[in-house]
């Protein structure tokens, strides 16, 4: 086995943590627990978003009993849009809200308003759902929720971090989904895409209570210094803790998490069966520098003789310096290589996400192995030169190291993936 056969394994094992997130296998079997209830004088009303919702719609559909009336709704990202018979289907902006969400959230909650007390809802929440349904709190404009985003998405904040302030700017998440039906019985099945599964801040949590209070959030962006960044009216609604729409009943809701990381890396520990592996962390977060920094120590203090697999999952998160291209994946991929670059062996890493899209790319991720930098260095430039541009893209594209999948249609968080063969004794 060579570097080329362990690039190869890793990107068949990468598949395999996406495969072990598939939202059919998974609502499939949710729904053999929990069958859907058949009404006679009701109907069912289907609504599902995020990155996942085509699959979990498609295969919700299915599960309907015959004779009971149904109304359904999808909102997903544009790469993953597809029609579905008996469903309006909409495509909207990710990871950036736009006009397209606004007017699909609009939808969402014109047909909550309108469900009766005998009314069953299933809503089917993935990943990205906060971004591709944005409903502006009264007093906020769809542009002061983008200007935020952005600040938020450019300055380092985690995603449960970055929903915790948009739960407060929002008609529908931290539980105001659930506010907009009082009167029906509301069944959730959520795929989790953040660390610790907290269905809070899963898509921001729009079937159940808010991370925390509106000053909370508040002080939060005050202590990071970025207050001043915000727009004027998003100061205002979280500076006034009165200012929102009036306390609401909620409706009767059930939350049921039915994919998480945690299912792929146990996965990806199944299919590396033919090196000894071990899997090194299941919440692996914060910066990329100090992820590299954790994850090159993770593997010299378990290196040891034979075939060897480490395994990590989680979020990190990433702030642009420079005017490059690139994502939280490719730039933890490249400097996880430059701190492994004397290591013996044949070795590669390779950091993803299960959506296939790192950032504002066409990139899952990147495999890189002992050869990248110099790889790099014939084109007469070093790594810190992409590093302070935040151009992981380009340098990954010229070492030939971006690992490309397209959308999976899935998403939970991020997966790393290092695998070595020792070099032969002489």
């Amino acid at each position: 086995m060579n570097v080329s056969d362990l690039r190869t394994a890793a990107t068949l094992i990468f598949r395999e943590a996406v495969a072990a997130a598939d939202p059919k296998r998974s609502l499939r079997t949710a729904l053999q627990k929990h069958q859907l209830p058949s009404l006679c004088d009701g109907r069912i009303i289907l609504i599902a978003f995020g990155k996942a919702s085509i699959a979990l719609m498609e295969e919700a559909l299915d599960h309907i009993p015959a004779g009971t009336q149904y109304q359904a709704i999808a909102v997903t990202n544009y790469e993953n849009f597809q029609t579905i018979e008996g469903c309006e289907v909409h495509a909207s902006g990710h990871p950036v809200p736009d006009e397209n969400g606004a007017k699909a959230a609009a939808r969402v909650i014109d047909i909550l308003k309108n469900a009766s007390g005998n009314d069953f809802i299933l809503t089917l929440i993935s990943g990205g759902g906060s971004a591709l349904l944005p409903a502006p709190r009264k007093g906020l404009t769809l542009q002061d929720k983008i200007d935020t985003n952005q600040v938020l998405l450019q300055n380092g904040y985690d995603i449960t971090e970055i929903n915790m302030i948009r739960q407060h700017l929002s008609e529908l998440k931290g539980g105001g989904l659930a506010q907009m039906a009082p009167k029906s019985t509301i069944k959730s099945f959520i795929i989790s895409d953040v660390i610790g599964d907290d269905l809070r801040v899963i898509a921001s949590g729009p079937t159940v209570s808010p991370i925390a209070s509106k000053e909370m959030a508040a002080d939060l962006i005050k202590s990071r210094g970025h207050w001043l960044m915000l727009p004027k009216a998003v100061q205002t609604v979280l500076s006034n803790p009165d200012d929102g729409p009036p306390h609401r009943s909620r409706a009767e809701v059930t939350n049921t998490l039915i994919c998480s990381n945690r299912q792929s890396l146990l996965a990806m520990q199944d299919a590396s069966s033919s090196f000894d592996v071990q899997i090194l962390n299941f919440a692996l977060d914060g910066d990329v520098a100090k992820a590299a920094d954790v994850i090159a120590g993770d593997i010299q203090r378990n290196l040891k003789n034979g075939a060897q697999a480490f395994i990590w999952g989680g979020e990190t998160t990433v702030t642009p310096r420079g005017k490059g291209k690139g994502g939280r994946n490719q730039e933890l991929a490249l400097r996880v290589s430059e701190k492994l670059s004397n290591l013996s062996g044949d070795w590669v890493f390779m950091s993803a996400g299960t959506d296939g899209r790192d950032g504002p790319t066409d990139a899952a991720g990147g495999i890189v192995d002992a050869g990248t930098i110099a790889r790099l260095s014939q084109n007469g430039q070093s790594l810190a030169d992409f590093l302070n541009q935040s151009d992981s893209y380009t340098a990954l594209s010229q070492s030939g190291d971006l690992l490309i999948t397209g959308g999976t249609g899935t998403n939970v968080a991020d997966v790393q993936l290092f695998l070595r063969i020792p070099t032969p004794a002489t």
